[in-house]
């Protein structure tokens, strides 16, 4: 273990579990002792269940046997008894409870390890375009990809974060020609009307420039003329190509701000890095014999998918034109990430829809020897946001949702709501809170489902104080802080020596759970694991503290009682910003 690592109770009574499993049954050593939270119970094991037919007698048997064998060496166990077809029921001693309490709230890091230590984890997420806006298709991907960089940060990983731009290709030559022919275009930030952005000025742009091009084929033939310039290189194309890239960047970091992502400038690696490479990754798969001649391209045929007319799908290495699209591009990023990053994890955060795709790539970084069995490389696929009427997220008009609106809604709806609930609160004050209800409600409404599924993007639903919703966390963690302001904020100390009521016990046992579910999140790579255990701690604090009096308790109960207080609001503010979540002190 750690510095200041504490074995969850879990992992304690399996471990005693298992001896007794090795004790009565030797051939049985080494089997799984099937040990989780129960409701009859601190703790139920079915290993007796699952074994039985191994060990070759009744499941009732083995169960006795198992409970025998505990008997004789308890050590984290106080009681045992069996329960139904062979069920142990158990129950840890309520001095150890109070220690494990105890040994958490001394712990910088709440008794939490770092089984994660040693992994290079690069993480894929975000990725806009280049001179068009964020909208509600990139809320997923940078919601979900900042919380899994934050949990399997803090569980020891060295988290490399990507945020892949798309800042090449045709649609950048057609743009800088429209830009150089129609000077009088205004687009940069400083010549905009406040509250317009630059990146919203070139997404127009680009509209235009697009019907153009379509439009006009002597355009058309300038705008490619255009873009084998920047490929090639030539300055003021170049130059002309930074300077949006930069106005960009300038407005994706005003999105990255308000959000609370962790993603920075130092973060952005765009499809143009990979540019020089290439062309030595489609040298490297052809002598291989893994990408061959096709219909004057140049491509990877699939071993493992099938295309719809039941021959091996296609991966596009080289156009019949020469040029390179996104899947060279993706086999440059992915033999860099694994080659000069030095990553042994690779986690992809993008749209479901692009399964297929990830699948392909990462087939043929496996035949081309890049991706061994000692790198893992993901796809993190998620469902898509749907409106109130459960179709795609769209505007009335059908057009698609800005980012920086639909965040406007959500904390103009919570600063309402939260008006609502306290009315003498001072204009500043309520305005900070709302922009932290605001946004942690879409956050949370984000990660607090599993992320395949669709959801429906409901504002009155996710700022409401009352459910599963981020707010209601917030809330509940301002009503702790408020107790304990009311007590002094006391340091406390812990007497284990004081019998636990049924609530204080459920409580507890909650709070020791916290590291295993933060590694149930890093091996499953489900934000809604987390979501779902800050919300059942929430719902136990508020089952303890209408049960048992907290301040007008008499000593040491009182001091037991403030412990299990100031544990959980730190488990709380602690969980919530590894959700990317504000806790606030008052709301």
């Amino acid at each position: 273990m750690t510095n200041h690592e504490v074995l969850p109770l879990l992992g304690q009574v399996a471990d005693s579990v298992s001896q007794a499993i090795a004790h009565a049954r030797p051939e049985l050593a080494g089997a799984d002792p099937v040990v989780r939270r129960s409701e009859h119970a601190d703790f139920q094991s079915n290993a007796a269940l699952a074994l039985a037919k191994r060990a070759r007698t009744k499941p009732a048997e083995l169960a006795d046997a198992l409970t025998a064998a505990v008997a004789g060496d308890r050590g984290p166990i106080a009681h045992v008894e069996v329960s139904g077809p062979g069920f142990l029921n158990i129950t840890v001693p309520d001095q150890l409870i109070w220690n494990q309490l105890a040994a958490r709230l001394a712990s910088p890091r709440l008794g939490v390890g770092t089984p994660n230590e040693g992994h290079r984890t690069v993480i894929d997420y975000s990725a806009p375009n280049i001179a068009k806006e964020m909208h509600v298709g990139h809320l997923r991907t940078t919601i979900i990809g900042d919380s899994l960089a934050r949990v399997l940060g803090f569980l020891g990983a060295d988290v490399i974060r990507q945020n892949h731009l798309g800042d090449w290709g045709t649609q950048f030559g057609m743009l800088i020609q429209y830009l150089n022919e129609h000077p009088e275009a205004t687009w940069h930030h400083d010549e905009l009307e406040p509250g317009t952005s630059a990146v919203s000025a070139l997404d127009e742009l680009y509209r235009a420039a697009r019907a153009l091009f379509d439009a006009d084929p002597d355009f058309a033939d300038r705008s490619r003329q255009r873009v084998v310039a920047l490929q090639s290189g030539d300055p003021d194309t170049i130059a002309r190509w930074k300077e949006i890239v930069a106005e960009s960047e300038k407005a994706f970091r005003d999105i990255y701000d308000r959000l609370g992502v962790l993603l920075t400038p130092e973060d952005s690696v765009g499809e143009s890095f990979y540019n020089h490479l290439l062309s030595d990754v489609v040298t490297e798969l052809t002598e291989a014999g893994i990408a061959v001649e096709s219909e004057d391209a140049l491509v990877i045929f699939s071993e493992e998918v099938n295309g719809p007319d039941g021959n091996p799908a296609p991966l596009m290495v080289r156009k019949r034109d020469g040029g390179y699209g996104y899947d060279t591009t993706d086999l440059a990023t992915i033999r860099y990430r694994i080659h000069d990053l030095k990553a042994n994890r690779l986690l992809y955060v993008t749209d479901s829809r692009q399964a297929l795709h990830f699948q392909m790539i990462f087939e043929a970084a496996r035949r081309a020897g890049w991706l061994t069995d000692s790198i893992e490389a993901a796809h993190v696929p998620y469902g898509t946001v749907l409106g109130p009427d459960g179709r795609p997220f769209k505007t009335r008009s059908g057009g698609t949702v800005r980012l920086m609106d639909l965040l406007d809604d959500a904390v103009t709806r919570a600063r309402a709501v939260v008006h609502e609930k306290d009315p003498e609160l001072p204009a500043e004050e309520l305005d900070k809170i709302a922009e932290q209800a605001g946004i942690g409600a879409v956050k949370y409404a984000d990660l607090s489902s599993s992320r395949i599924k669709d959801y429906v993007f409901d504002v009155d639903r996710m700022v409401s104080f009352n459910g599963n919703t981020g707010v209601y966390l917030q809330y509940a963690h301002t009503r702790i802080r408020s107790i304990l302001r009311k007590a002094g904020d006391p340091e406390v100390a812990i007497d284990p020596t004081i019998e636990l009521q049924p609530a204080e016990r459920a409580l507890a046992l909650e709070l020791d759970a916290y590291g295993s579910a933060l590694t149930d999140v890093s091996e499953t790579l489900e934000p809604h694991k987390l979501c779902g255990y800050l919300y059942d701690l929430a719902r136990d604090f508020t089952n303890f503290y209408e049960a048992c009096h907290v301040l007008n308790a008499e000593e040491p109960i009182r001091s037991n009682r403030l412990a299990l207080c100031q544990l959980t609001a730190r488990t709380l503010q602690h969980g919530l910003d590894l959700l990317g979540i504000s806790a606030p002190e008052r709301m």
